[in-house]
């Protein structure tokens, strides 16, 4: 579950900023590091006056990787716009719409919906991002989950600020491209938020259960989207899918779905733009590049 949360999905860096805040750990000071080469894969869609670019993002990375050059940096510089799944707001406005969705002050709490034999695990992982065991037992499910997860990431050196939006971002800023969302932050928080609670409960315990594997399940998905291998992606994705395939129509095939309207749309229009999305949408047989295909939009893949 963590692969899919973390490489499907912005609201990981929403919740980061917007979590309590014994969720946003700064990461541990890290040595000098030395830079790692990574060539991501890029997506092409083009017609005789419109380019899209497509380009997989993984939202939280260590230091030292080298991805933005080569062709990736060169698409990028050609294009008028980017184009990410959301556009963050500013902090005060993130709070005021993730904590309406978030919390559920009425109950039930989470420790009581959550299986007896699950309930000192889960205990276990809030203490360890230093908090009392029932700081999120007033929230949703969902937002517990995705909490545990961002709290995780400084723990094995994983910074959202090292994350592929975040740079993108302000590269566009520095060369005065303007930035537009394929969806609003509410939008997003929204597919996880109207999931129903037994779907949630399952989610979250998907997540604590996965915990002690996330520097490892992380370092391996990094190491595939670094190579370029949407094949292998594919195949970890598919894998944590498996325990609440729910969550992965939500997270993935239904906005998936969505953004190939828009892009197809957007066809109508001259201009070249920089879409990234987080990598997981651009893997698998429910990828972006397949669901365009069915439209008779060929996605090519760009060789470097």
């Amino acid at each position: 579950m963590l692969k899919k949360l973390i490489l499907s999905t912005a609201a990981l860096a929403v919740t980061f900023a917007g979590a309590p805040a014994f969720a946003q750990a700064a990461p541990a000071p890290a040595a000098a590091t030395a830079t790692t080469e990574a060539n991501p894969a890029l997506w092409v869609l083009k017609d005789d006056d419109t380019t899209i670019y497509l380009f997989g993002t993984v939202h939280a990375l260590k230091p030292g990787l080298s991805w933005f050059d080569s062709a990736v940096r060169q698409a990028f510089d050609k294009s008028d716009q980017l184009v990410l799944e959301m556009v963050e707001p500013a902090p005060a406005d993130l709070q005021a719409i993730v904590m309406p969705m978030a919390l559920n002050p009425a109950g039930p709490t989470i420790t009581s919906q959550l299986p007896e034999n699950k309930r000192a695990a889960y205990a276990a992982a809030v203490v360890g991002l230093g908090a009392p065991a029932t700081a999120l037992d007033n929230f949703d499910p969902w937002f517990a989950a995705i909490a545990l997860t961002a709290g995780s990431l400084p723990k094995f050196g994983y910074d959202p600020n090292q994350g592929v939006e975040k740079v993108l971002t302000a590269a566009a800023k520095e060369a005065g491209k303007p930035i537009a969302g394929l969806e609003t932050a509410a939008e997003q928080l929204g597919f996880l938020d109207r999931l129903p609670m037994d779907v949630q409960i399952r989610y979250l315990v998907s997540t604590v259960d996965q915990l002690p594997k996330t520097g490892e399940m992380l370092d391996k998905m990094v190491g595939v989207w670094a190579k370029g291998d949407p094949d292998a992606l594919a195949a970890l994705m598919n894998e944590g899918m498996r325990e609440v395939p729910e969550v992965g129509n939500a997270l993935l095939t239904q906005r998936n779905a969505n953004w190939v309207e828009w892009i197809a749309k957007r066809m109508d229009q001259p201009g070249t733009i920089f879409i990234a999305v987080g990598a997981g949408h651009l893997a698998g047989s429910d990828s972006v590049q397949a669901m365009l295909a069915k439209k008779n939009l060929k996605v090519v893949r760009v060789e470097y």
